[in-house]
């Protein structure tokens, strides 16, 4: 198995940083770590990510996994792989984004919702497909769709939250991301808001550590 994708499901929490300026997300990341989170994605949007992503890459040096969001098409994957990124999350299934991912040797990680979509990504050759939104249909849905696709990795995003992050992992969820329930990343990244995500990141790890 491809060693980043063993560690993301090793690990199991994806911390998803979304709206944060380049200058914050290393304090971030730091504040992430120290709380025992291991994955980190930045989504495409943040201003200058190629640069943000190959910084985090070097300085961390193996020790937080880091990949790119919101990635839209083929193009977008190329130039987050070309930068570091080691996983691809995407909100939808674009066929030509998953196999530029795999091509390149990097994780691919598309969002779905539908037992179609899912089974569409899969069968293109993504690793792990993120259900996503996941709020939308709650824990049960995982269960649900591991039914009649018992062998499909899914790894909800969207909504997942210290109430109900153990139930989606019971239900037979590989992973799960974790957006604002754990990074609010719109907030001054000063220490009070940095202290806040390490203990809130131990929060998420002590919640899971019997799953």
């Amino acid at each position: 198995m491809n060693e980043t994708l063993q560690n993301i499901i090793d690990n199991k929490l994806v911390a998803v940083i979304r709206g944060a300026q380049p200058e914050t997300i290393a304090p971030i990341a730091e504040a992430l770590h120290n709380g025992g989170i291991r994955i980190m994605e930045i989504t495409m949007d943040t201003p200058k990510v190629d640069m943000v992503i190959r910084n985090l890459h070097e300085s961390f040096n193996g020790q937080m996994i880091v990949g790119a969001g919101t990635v839209l098409d083929p193009e977008s994957a190329r130039a987050a792989i070309m930068a570091g990124a080691q996983f691809i999350f995407s909100p939808t299934v674009n066929v030509e984004t998953i196999k530029m991912t795999k091509r390149y040797g990097a994780v691919s990680i598309p969002g779905a919702m539908t037992p179609t979509e899912i089974l569409t990504a899969y069968e293109h050759g993504a690793d792990i497909i993120k259900v996503f939104p996941a709020s939308v249909m709650g824990p049960s849905y995982i269960k649900d769709i591991h039914g009649p696709l018992p062998h499909i990795p899914l790894m909800p995003t969207g909504g997942v939250d210290l109430t109900n992050v153990k139930q989606y992992f019971s239900n037979g969820a590989v992973a799960a991301g974790l957006g604002s329930s754990l990074v609010n990343a719109r907030q001054p990244a000063d220490e009070a808001m940095l202290h806040k995500i390490t203990e809130k990141s131990k929060q998420f790890v002590d919640e899971i550590k019997d799953v």
